[in-house]
């Protein structure tokens, strides 16, 4: 039965008991009892037909909910002519379901498209020319033309000189790789510089980014759905029931009675509260900026034990930043940058655009630069103000400007230094790195007093790198080097210290998000194949998100169970006043249907939830710039 289908058969059973219910009042007002109880009767037989099937679906797959409670209670209403509180219960249970059923509305979609990011189309050579042919037409041996933005559709071998790769979105790591004639190209990344020949090693349907794909769809499906809150009750709860309406029968000899009690022991108080209480947390959620999936994923964020990071895009910014400018001439730090951004505003590499946004952050105002030369990957060369301005690797303006570099630099892991030459002479560089996010450690410390036990941090980047840029940080481990599969058997792994969260943004993390209890992806600049493989989606770039978004959860879950212990405690004095006879059915129906609106009510307390303050953790605008301290490289002075 498909959800879609689920949702209008709820829908539909809602209004039958609900016109039934209605109409069965005004027959009866005008007089007409015999009528009123066969529009009341027609409102219920529905109601009870879907839920016997659902009854017998759930024994099938050895499961005894809190449905049986409500059949028995509307059979014997039916059974012994109380048609009105059989139509009040009616009405009860599918206006439950209903709620039910749009909480699990707002849970996760199917994924409908994990390779969006990937054209449908490549640009194949053929005969002299070009052609543009569907990805299932490419085979192994073809040579396509990869433009600069492209996303390379398929595995395959650079075969111009050289090309310059973002695959930040397969491998984690920030950089722009530059590959060499001959080397491998991963299907999934991005050509970075200018258009390069792609020589096909592999079939679309054989290349690294179907491989992840099929990895997240396994995982997806071997993940177990958790078990309805309400049902973890239910045995326990039928047995009273059943037991107090059978003793209220067998000592009385009144059959009415025990109709009284199974009318009063309806549990929606179990069905309603948990609903309503998770919808408004989905709701309270939103508010900051945190899109949880569905009811299933925040009750599991309430309880989750361990988390693992990823690090780029995640952990740090996922974009190169200057965390230090060094002078080897007569410039201020402002006129390093001031040259270097001017004539950097001609390429489109991310380092080059991270440097003119860093000198417009200064309020720096920039020229046009003249007369400039790219080598893609390696610098520019041109006039700026009328002199002659080199930026760029070491080795590119050595080569272009004729300067040599000092020698005995050293560069801390994880940063790379552009090298900045004015009418050849060495002026200065500039040390880019991948900034851990401002605020981290507060963040970390905040997640552990929300019971987070265990912080792990997993990553592609080398260990180096990680190392580098987690120091100082209080984690329980740091995993590098890893692949996509080797990120999905960690999570399995850590499965053994409790519920597992995943917060990533690449591709590559989309497998392992999906094997965890619950995955969480950096909406706003992470991957399509991330967001959809995620239970929990961060609508901003802050990982301090996921503190509200966490603590929303675990108050929707208390408020819960509280509505939940409440219900089923003022349901338990009913039973018993029915079993002594002092509640007719359509009383205890009536009873009921107030215990109902105390604990929608008290459920609804959810959307009020206020998280404690957030201002000063991770990401949060108010001290992205006070409370960033990045580590800067050294290199030779």
């Amino acid at each position: 039965m498909t959800s879609l289908f689920q949702n209008r058969l709820n829908v539909a059973l809602l209004g039958v008991a609900l016109l039934g219910l209605v109409a069965g009042l005004v027959l009866w007002l005008m007089g007409q009892p015999d009528f009123a109880m066969v529009a009341w009767t027609a409102g219920v037989v529905p109601v009870l037909a879907a839920l016997c099937v659902e009854i017998v679906r759930s024994l099938g797959q050895g499961e005894v909910g809190l449905d049986i409670v409500a059949a028995l209670s509307m059979s014997a209403a039916l059974l012994f002519g109380e048609t009105l509180a059989a139509a009040v219960v009616a009405l009860m249970y599918s206006g439950g379901t209903f709620l039910e059923s749009f909480a699990q509305g707002r849970a996760r979609r199917e994924m409908s498209d994990l390779l969006s990011r990937v054209p449908r189309t490549a640009t194949r050579h053929r005969n002299g020319a070009l052609d543009e042919v569907p990805l299932d037409d490419i085979a192994p041996g073809d040579l396509l033309l990869i433009r600069q933005g492209d996303v390379a559709p398929v595995d395959g071998t650079v075969q111009s000189a050289r090309a310059m790769l973002d695959q930040s979105a397969l491998t984690g790591e920030s950089m722009p790789a530059r590959l060499e004639h001959g080397q491998d190209v991963m299907s999934g990344s991005t050509n970075a510089g200018d258009a390069f020949d792609l020589r096909v090693t592999r079939r679309a349907a054989d290349s690294t980014y179907a491989g992840i794909v099929r990895l997240v769809e396994e995982a997806q499906k071997s993940k177990a759905p958790m078990a309805r809150l309400a049902d973890q009750y239910s045995l326990l709860f039928l047995i009273v029931t059943v037991a107090l309406a059978t003793a209220a029968w067998w000592f009385t000899g009144d059959p009415i009675r025990a109709v009284a009690v199974l009318v009063v022991a309806t549990p929606c108080p179990l069905i309603l509260a948990v609903p309503v209480a998770l919808v408004a947390g989905l709701s309270r959620a939103a508010h900051f900026g945190v899109l949880i999936k569905g009811a299933k994923p925040l009750e599991a964020l309430a309880r989750i034990r361990t988390l693992i990071l990823d690090k780029t895009g995640t952990l740090t910014d996922g974009r190169p930043q200057i965390v230090s400018i060094d002078r080897h001439g007569d410039m201020s730090e402002d006129d390093i940058l001031y040259f270097a951004a001017a004539l950097d505003q001609a390429s489109k590499h991310p380092i080059a655009q991270a440097i003119v946004a860093a000198a417009r952050a200064r309020g720096l105002a920039l020229p046009i630069p003249e007369k400039v030369v790219e080598a893609p990957g390696e610098g520019v060369a041109g006039t700026v103000d009328g002199r002659r301005v080199v930026v760029g690797g070491a080795g590119f303006v050595a080569s272009q400007s004729g300067v040599a570099e000092p020698e005995g630099a050293v560069v801390e892991a994880g940063s790379v230094v552009v090298s900045l030459a004015v009418d050849s002479k060495l002026m200065g560089h500039l040390v880019m790195a991948d900034a851990l996010r401002a605020g981290t450690a507060d963040l970390l410390a905040g997640l552990r007093g929300l019971g987070i036990a265990r912080i792990l941090l997993a990553t592609g980047d080398r260990r180096a790198v990680a190392e580098a840029v987690t120091e100082g940080l209080r984690l329980d481990a740091v995993r590098a080097d890893l692949t996509p599969d080797q990120k999905v058997m960690l999570v399995l792994a850590e499965h053994k210290n409790g519920p597992v969260m995943m917060v990533g943004d690449g591709v590559n993390d989309a497998p392992a998000l999906a094997a965890a209890d619950i995955g969480v992806a950096m909406g706003a600049r992470g991957a399509a194949a991330s967001a959809e493989a995620a239970d929990v989606v961060l609508l901003v770039d802050h990982l301090d998100r996921l503190l509200p978004g966490i603590e929303v959860a675990q108050r929707s879950r208390r408020i819960a169970l509280e509505s939940v212990a409440a219900g089923i405690g003022l349901s338990v004095l009913g039973m018993i006043a029915a079993a002594f006879g002092y509640l007719t059915p359509v009383q205890g129906a009536l009873l009921q249907e107030m215990i109902d609106v105390a604990v929608i009510l008290n459920a609804l307390r959810a959307l009020r939830i206020v998280p404690g303050p957030i201002g000063q953790v991770a990401g949060s605008p108010a001290d992205a710039t006070a409370s960033r301290r990045p580590r800067p490289a050294s290199t030779a002075a």
